[in-house]
């Protein structure tokens, strides 16, 4: 039995559903939005890490360059050093899904 696909909030959603709880129009609540993505954005790009209680933490972690095998051809080779993204669920979010 094929499970159904799971649906995508997306952030025009969030922000809807927002403008309507606030009373405020949709356009002003998207670029609330917009703002707080762009603020959050720049944050992480000066290394800060960003903390939103109740939600989790946000920060950048650096990976250092390390030796991979090509699993097609078996060769090794020299993989980069990178940024990736790391987020950590605040113990309420973690609550709160898990019932």
């Amino acid at each position: 039995m094929a499970t159904a696909a799971q649906p995508t909030v997306t952030m025009k959603h969030i922000a809807a559903d927002l403008a309507e709880k606030f009373e405020m129009p949709k356009k002003q609540m998207n670029q609330i939005m917009e703002d707080l993505i762009t603020t959050l954005t720049k944050n992480l790009k000066k290394g800060n890490r960003v903390r939103i209680a109740g939600f989790g933490i946000v920060q950048v972690k650096k990976r250092a360059a390390r030796m991979g095998r090509n699993p097609k051809t078996g060769e090794t080779m020299q993989i980069p050093a990178k940024k990736k993204i790391a987020f950590r669920a605040a113990k309420e979010l973690k609550e709160a899904v898990g019932k």
